[in-house]
């Protein structure tokens, strides 16, 4: 973490990136170092979520090099009721894309969507939004607690 602090904006992008991607990692702490370090707020803001984005991204294409047949094969689904879920995640599912930074779940969500073909503009667009607020909720606490010391 230190080596990624140590780097300032370039490691948050780099921590961030990571983060977003099925790798345990907290870019948070690599955030909260450099801030702390005396870093400018909107440089970190959007190397930090330009970062998490394109790993969540990443996570999105990885799904979509699965196959739809796989779901109706492997797991013995109907394939209408396969389709009918594609034709939602297409049009209204491609929104739950914002929750993609939700740690845990949110590298899951962004790879199903990829495999069940979610519309890429919309995912990008809400995951892109979800990410940015994320990453501005954090910041604003980071700079109140620091401003307590």
């Amino acid at each position: 973490m230190e080596f990624l602090i140590e780097y300032g904006y370039i490691g948050v992008f780099i921590a961030s990136f990571l983060a977003a991607t099925v790798l345990p990692f907290s870019s948070e702490v690599v955030l909260t170092g450099v801030l702390l370090a005396g870093a400018t707020y909107w440089p970190c803001m959007i190397s930090a979520t330009i970062g998490n984005f394109l790993g969540g991204m990443t996570c999105y294409w990885l799904g979509m090099l699965g196959k739809v047949e796989w779901i109706e094969r492997y797991l013995k689904l109907d394939p209408v009721k396969v389709k009918r879920v594609q034709d939602w995640i297409q049009h209204k599912g491609s929104w739950m894309a914002f929750f993609v930074f939700l740690p845990g779940i949110g590298d899951f969500i962004a790879v199903a969507l990829g495999f069940l073909r979610a519309n890429i503009w919309i995912v990008a667009i809400s995951m892109l939004a979800g990410k940015a607020i994320r990453y501005w909720i954090w910041m604003e606490f980071v700079y109140k607690i620091q401003g307590l010391f």
